[in-house]
């Protein structure tokens, strides 16, 4: 467990992080971290309905929530800090004693069914999947977390509960905690009400992605007003010693409205209303991608523009007044999100669970400020360089003009 005491806060938040996620499913099982993550809230033994887990927090004006990631799943409750103790003994009972009531299974499949058909109706979101399925192709990493309506439709009750069996346990947990909290107690509460096994069974390493060696460009075709396109190149892992000069470069590149794709293709050229860049990082790989939002007829144009910005981060190193601003942008980020107990408790649990380890926001900021232009230049040479992959939705019948703008 990690702890963090904040005495000037009025709040204490908590969040149970446990390793693995969708990326340890494999394809029979495909969404079941994500259906486990909704079945949790649907009742306990001490709790029989979601009404009763949700009023016990909400009575006290807190706030209670769960996410499902590729390589973790996380359960937080954010409270008045008199209520510490309420706020862990809710959350130790979802995960340790959820009844996953036959009911329930069939009333929640039908809710992410339909959370799936959602996304798919949302191009702007739904393009990302497609990308992701071209950055890791034939791989867990490269499919929805929720999973597929295929896979979602056959799951049943013993499928989860063999998964959840499996996965909920002791060694694959941290537990943080932030805010005006007492230490010795806190350890003390955990210690007394959290009830999992200790020992794994079954878990099976999570394997890395093949080499990709092409670039490719994948076409959905849709008579959508606007293009939706994202393209971008694997990237590095979030263990790799030079993920800090990626993420200077994803600021640089196309981080907020002084960023240069917000600057040179929105602002100078005309050519996208939204465009901007980011990273995604695994245990083992990641990438840097690009979104455009953009009128058809601009598509192209928009494309080869976003290829010129790549390739000149490649070729000339960041001057030494856009290094400081992606570095002051970076950091002040940093802090923002460390201003809530809830980000602390993230910040904790997320280093202790995935880096092992546990670094001050000092030494954080620090690795950012030891970036030099030089650094960013090797990394845009070595990551840059890689095949770009392109998922485009919009009403396109060909793919050629987007294939010879990334050399595909």
């Amino acid at each position: 467990m990690v702890v963090e005491s904040m005495p000037e806060r009025h709040s204490a938040s908590v969040v149970l992080m446990f390793a693995g996620g969708s990326r340890l499913e494999d394809e029979r099982l495909a969404g079941v971290s994500h259906f486990i993550e909704h079945l949790y809230f649907k009742g306990t033994n001490r709790r029989p309905s979601s009404k009763e887990i949700a009023d016990a927090i909400e009575g006290v004006g807190g706030f209670i929530n769960a996410s499902t990631d590729k390589e973790l799943t996380a359960y937080w409750a954010r409270v008045p800090s008199e209520h510490m103790e309420l706020g862990l003994d809710v959350l130790f009972d979802i995960v340790a004693n959820s009844r996953l009531d036959p009911a329930d299974v069939e009333r929640e499949r039908m809710v992410i069914l339909e959370e799936l058909r959602m996304y798919q109706d949302q191009p702007q979101d739904y393009v990302q999947n497609l990308f992701e399925e071209l950055i890791w192709p034939d791989h867990p990493l490269g499919r929805d977390i929720a999973g597929t309506e295929e896979s979602v439709s056959r799951l049943n009750r013993e499928d989860i509960l063999e998964y959840a069996d499996a996965h909920y346990r002791l060694p694959n947990l941290v537990i943080g905690a932030a805010g005006s909290l007492d230490e010795e107690r806190t350890l003390a509460e955990v210690m007394h009400g959290l009830s999992l096994r200790p020992g794994l069974n079954g878990v099976s390493p999570a394997l890395s992605p093949a080499e990709l060696t092409s670039p490719r460009v994948l076409v959905r075709r849709r008579d959508t007003e606007q293009a939706h396109i994202c393209l971008g190149v694997r990237a590095l892992s979030y263990v790799h010693p030079d993920r800090h000069a990626l993420d200077l470069l994803n600021t640089v590149l196309g981080e907020g409205m002084s960023s240069r794709l917000f600057l040179n293709i929105r602002e100078r050229l005309g050519l996208a209303y939204d465009v901007h860049s980011f990273t995604q990082k695994h245990r083992d790989t990641g990438y840097i991608g690009v979104y455009i939002g953009v009128d058809p007829k601009k598509a192209v144009d928009a494309v080869n523009a976003v290829m010129g910005e790549l390739r000149s981060l490649s070729e000339n190193e960041v001057a030494p007044e856009e290094l400081a601003r992606a570095k002051e942008f970076t950091k002040g980020r940093l802090r923002l999100e460390l201003e809530t107990t809830n980000g602390v408790a993230f910040w904790l649990t997320y280093q202790e669970l995935l880096l092992g380890g546990i670094k001050t926001i000092e030494e954080e900021l620090a690795l950012v400020d030891a970036v030099t232009s030089a650094d960013m230049k090797r990394v845009a040479d070595d990551v840059l360089s890689a095949p770009v992959q392109m998922a485009v939705i919009g009403p396109f019948a060909r793919d050629s003009a987007f294939r010879l703008a990334i050399g595909a």
